[in-house]
């Protein structure tokens, strides 16, 4: 099995800001206040890092195409835009957490926050979901780059 690096890095490294954020949520119940927001703030970095890389990715190399049965193209497509949904929810909510956090905002901060930690958890969970059905059950389809794709080069 030939895995690309850069999908497996940026898809590692959701999940391992989804467990951060497990972890942070554990601290902040056990009022762990600091450990807490180190937590989350570590938690923001991996996200970050994901995007990243996914955006440079994607302009640069190009996202890749379902590789699997024309029969179960159009779930996967519909599984694809629910990922990118929770995706682009929860890292909105996780902006508004930190800009909450550090405004001392807590009674939005409480509020959102886990609602924005099970979106996250649901996003990391659909993310791995995606990369295993492009990367690991079938071959990856075809990739062309946003540059190529938006100038026709």
């Amino acid at each position: 099995m030939n895995l690309p690096i850069l999908p497996t890095i940026s898809t590692s490294f959701i999940v391992i800001s989804a467990i951060l954020v497990a972890i942070g949520w554990r601290q902040i119940w056990k009022k762990n206040i600091e450990s807490h927001k180190k937590v989350m703030l570590c938690a923001a970095f991996f996200a970050l890092a994901f995007f990243i890389i996914y955006a440079s990715r994607t302009i640069f190399i190009g996202n890749t195409a379902f590789g699997g049965p024309d029969s179960i193209k159009i779930y996967y497509t519909i599984f694809l835009v629910f990922h990118i949904n929770l995706a682009t929810i929860g890292g909105v909510l996780g902006i508004l957490q930190i800009i909450t956090a550090f405004k001392n905002k807590f009674k939005v901060h409480r509020f959102v926050g886990p609602i924005a930690s099970i979106i996250w958890f649901f996003t990391a969970i659909t993310g791995v979901a995606v990369y295993v059905l492009l990367y690991v059950l079938y071959p990856g389809g075809e990739t062309t780059s946003l540059i190529k794709a938006t100038f026709g080069l």
